[in-house]
Parts: C-alpha cells; sequence; structure tokens
C-alpha cells in the first residue's frame, strides 16, 4: 500500500511529504519553533500558586508514581499529570478524577507520546 502524498505546509515550500507529516524535513523544526514560541506561559495556561498548593496536597496523598505501580516498582511522584490533556478547559483542568501521581520520567514519557515531543508535534 502506497503511503498518501501532500505538499509541505511551510508557506511557498513545494516539497512533498507523506501523509501524515504536515512539513518536510527542511521546515519541521521552524514549525515547532514557532508553535513554541507563540504558546501561551505556564501561569497563563493555570499553572499558578492555586495549582502549585493544589499539586502539592494531591502529591501528598499519592506519593508514589501510577505509572511505575503498575510495573510493580515504586517510585517517587513529583508531577500531577492531566490523564486527559485539558488544553485550556478549566473544568477538566481541575478535575481531581483526571490527575495522577507520575515520577518525571513516566510523565516526559506519556508527554512525548501523546504530544509527539522532541519538535515532532502532533496535532
Amino acid at each position: 500500500m502506497k503511503a498518501i502524498k501532500t505538499i509541505c505546509s511551510w508557506p511557498g515550500c513545494h516539497c512533498v511529504v507523506d501523509m501524515p507529516e504536515r512539513y518536510c524535513l527542511k521546515h519541521k523544526k521552524k514549525a515547532a519553533q514557532r508553535r513554541e514560541v507563540n504558546r501561551l506561559t505556564a501561569h497563563q495556561r493555570g499553572y499558578n500558586s492555586e495549582w502549585r498548593r493544589a499539586r502539592a496536597l494531591f502529591l501528598a496523598d499519592h506519593p508514589i508514581c501510577e505509572e511505575c505501580k503498575r510495573q510493580g516498582k515504586a517510585s517517587a511522584a513529583t508531577v500531577v499529570d492531566h490523564i486527559i490533556p485539558h488544553k485550556g478547559n478549566r473544568e477538566l483542568f481541575w478535575n481531581e478524577s483526571n490527575w495522577q501521581a507520575l515520577c518525571k520520567r513516566c510523565h516526559d514519557r506519556k508527554t512525548v507520546k501523546e504530544d509527539g515531543g522532541f519538535g515532532n508535534g502532533k496535532k
């Protein structure tokens, strides 16, 4: 089965790329940098003093990384992860049933898998 082809989404570029990619190799990094520049600050996304207090309380009640626990390991949780990314939805952001305690390593791995990470942004 042949891959579906499309034109690079970078303005003026006519390179052909395989779907679901949007940019050619030349413009992929530039597109990721542009997205990062336009991203809201952590504070603007809701990670303020109120969040820091809620995070500290949640981690005190959930000190072990949930992902490590599922794998039979025990690591200290340092991050409160939104199981379903809130993407600015304040109700989902503050819904504690959407929170899980993770160690930084597991959180970073989850983020890379969901968001593409390392400049390989997914939509």
